[in-house]
């Protein structure tokens, strides 16, 4: 399906919220929100502080759970009591910190909490294959155009966009379904930007659905099939990213348009 596309009548995109709604004590957070992504889309979230951005990551992610409305997975209900079960279902997240581990290796930070133990007693006694977890991680990366460092370099010694993209490829490596990227390219240069945003796109060439949420709106514009623009819990634009420039995206955010 193109993006931007309606799905087929009886056919859902791979990952949706229908009707979602959040209320935190008296705030409402998300207010009867559609929201969809496709197998091999990129689908930029944009709107201000407070417009329910990381409260519709939240839902997808299976940190909270929508008060009303559904999610649907591969056509079907999903329901995440907890963020282990997204993961399981193959939804992983990145989120602003990373989660990395500096003073690991980038082998080990792939694997971490998944490493991959020797055979027999060795494994038993809980010694780790690290030359397999190397040799695998170096795979992994390569396949989504990161160069993987010597097997011996930390994540300590690599640049902010290097750490990211570890972050985001170790999120490639494990998903089976969708990615949800939260500020993936906050804080970085316009050359470690331009690589996380490399590994974006080719997450998506591999046929991953991908959610970027950023206020680094060029970023937007630069990497997504179609933007959907929160505003006060609502959905006010759901368009291709053709049909948006600069200054009509900032008007949607600002509730201009």
């Amino acid at each position: 399906m193109t993006a931007g596309e309606s799905a087929p009548e009886g056919r859902r995109p791979l990952y949706a919220a229908e009707g979602v709604t959040k209320h935190f004590n008296n705030v409402v957070a998300l207010e009867k929100v559609d929201f969809s992504v496709d197998a091999g889309e990129v689908v930029g979230l944009v709107g201000d502080n407070g417009a329910g951005k990381s409260t519709l990551v939240g839902i997808l992610s299976g940190a909270y759970a929508p008060d009303r409305g559904r999610i649907f997975l591969d056509n079907k209900e999903a329901r995440w009591p907890s963020p282990h079960d997204a993961l399981r279902a193959g939804i992983e997240t990145v989120y602003q910190d990373s989660g990395i581990a500096p003073d690991l290796t980038v082998a080990a930070n792939i694997f971490l909490g998944r490493e991959i133990l020797k055979k027999g007693l060795l494994g038993r006694l809980g010694f780790l294959a690290e030359d397999d977890m190397y040799r695998r991680a170096r795979k992994e990366l390569e396949r989504v155009g990161i160069a993987m460092p010597g097997p011996s370099r930390t994540v300590s010694q690599l640049s902010g966009g290097q750490r990211q993209a570890v972050a985001i490829g170790r999120a490639i490596a494990w998903a089976k379904k969708v990615i949800l990227l939260d500020e993936p390219t906050n804080h970085l240069g316009a050359r470690q930007a331009a690589d996380v945003l490399g590994v974006i796109r080719q997450a998506s060439q591999n046929g991953l659905a991908v959610v970027f949420i950023s206020h680094t709106l060029p970023h937007v514009l630069e990497v997504t099939d179609r933007v959907v623009v929160l505003r006060l819990g609502r959905v006010v634009a759901d368009r291709r990213t053709s049909q948006f420039t600069h200054e009509s995206l900032l008007r949607a955010i600002a509730g201009l348009n």
